[in-house]
């Protein structure tokens, strides 16, 4: 297994978060669209395994996949797989997931800036 560079995975999930986005707001947009067919994008677990990454169990009451993020695939040209949700499209579901984003982003500005503050301390001494 190769070492996981933390800044370029860091900057993997940006990237994802960022075409997400746009296809939740593009789900947003044709809300009021006629057989307009929700979208969404493949797991960030996708990239994490590309990698060689895995999350570990270690002790039952760890937290495990969730089996319910599986979709058809259809492809759309850019980075990420995009996949049809089948059902059309929920404001409100759109919105959550939105928010799920927004989150997810903040958490991993998050942690990116207290590990880079943890690197600037180290080599300041």
């Amino acid at each position: 297994m190769e070492p996981i560079q933390l800044f370029a995975l860091a900057s993997d999930k940006a990237h994802w978060l960022s075409v997400r986005q746009s296809v939740v707001a593009g789900n947003i947009a044709n809300v009021n669209t006629p057989d307009y067919v929700a979208m969404d994008i493949d797991p960030f677990k996708t990239v994490l395994e590309s990698v060689g990454a895995r999350m570990a169990t270690t002790h039952p009451a760890h937290f495990t996949e969730d089996p319910m993020r599986g979709s058809v695939r259809a492809g759309t040209g850019q980075d990420f797989d995009v996949a049809s949700s089948g059902q059309s499209v929920s404001l409100e579901e759109e919105l959550i997931k939105a928010g799920e984003i927004r989150k997810e982003f903040e958490l991993s500005t998050g942690l990116m800036r207290s590990f880079h503050r943890m690197m600037l301390q180290t080599v300041a001494r």
